[in-house]
């Protein structure tokens, strides 16, 4: 069995360890190499290699977000330098990592892992959607949210979004510059954004603060919030009172 490999990570050195060590694999067939997680997406889907070495940490685009990217994933292996919250939740579901710097021994490890996985692609997918699931969990709040719209991806600050909307089991991100559908719910998003800032009005709708422009009276105790791009959004009683608790109205 041949696996078709690819290598993304943004440090040059890295990727010239990863391909010595594999000179050992004569199992393994490097189609490619790639500095950033934009590129490396576009190859996963187009190349739709076997295995992938994956960094972490990269500017642009994460491992982790190129991860939730996938609609195929390969077999993953990830390295990094410092998330010990990521490898926990790589050891809990049996997806396999390198922590920098790693021995031969233990690269070794793990590409033979991967070789002995190579068969169970039902397996592999669903231990990815797991480690996607159990990073959900993460209780630190998002500085950013990749999307992807067609066959474009794209990184959005979660600084530029107006307000976020309920689309069934999607959820619509507005921002100043476009609509961006993203596939979480708005549960995700309530407990992953800080909520000083990103304040759910409504079942259907959590604002950003800052863009608020005015709160109008609309009936029965619900209010109108317009924001700063004109957008016009209703808030439930339970999201009125809230909003006036954070704003100190």
């Amino acid at each position: 069995m041949t696996l078709r490999t690819i290598v993304v990570d943004d440090e040059q050195p890295a990727r010239e360890v990863i391909k010595h060590y594999l000179k050992d694999f004569p199992e393994i067939d490097i189609v490619g190499e790639f500095q950033d997680g934009f590129s490396g997406l576009k190859a996963i889907q187009e190349l739709k290699p076997d295995l992938v070495f994956l960094d972490v940490q990269m500017p642009k685009l994460t491992g982790l977000e190129l991860l939730e990217l996938l609609d195929h994933p390969p077999l993953i292996i990830f390295s990094t330098a410092y998330d010990q919250y990521a490898i926990k939740a790589f050891e809990m579901n049996a997806v396999d990592y390198l922590l920098k710097p790693y021995s031969k021994e233990r690269f070794a490890q793990s590409v033979q892992k991967s070789i002995a996985q190579a068969g169970a692609v039902v397996k592999t997918a669903t231990n990815v959607e797991n480690l996607v699931r159990s990073l959900d969990e993460n209780p630190e709040y998002l500085q950013r949210i990749a999307v992807k719209s067609r066959h474009k991806v794209s990184v959005v600050p979660v600084e530029d979004i107006f307000y976020l909307e309920a689309e069934g089991d999607y959820v619509m991100i507005h921002t100043k510059e476009a609509k961006h559908l993203k596939e979480k719910t708005m549960k995700y998003f309530e407990s992953h954004l800080d909520p000083s800032q990103y304040i759910r009005i409504h079942r259907s709708y959590i604002v950003n603060a800052k863009f608020i422009d005015r709160i109008e009276y609309y009936d029965k105790e619900s209010y109108s919030i317009l924001l700063k791009n004109g957008a016009k959004l209703r808030a439930s009683t339970t999201g009125y009172k809230l909003l006036k608790q954070i704003l100190n109205m």
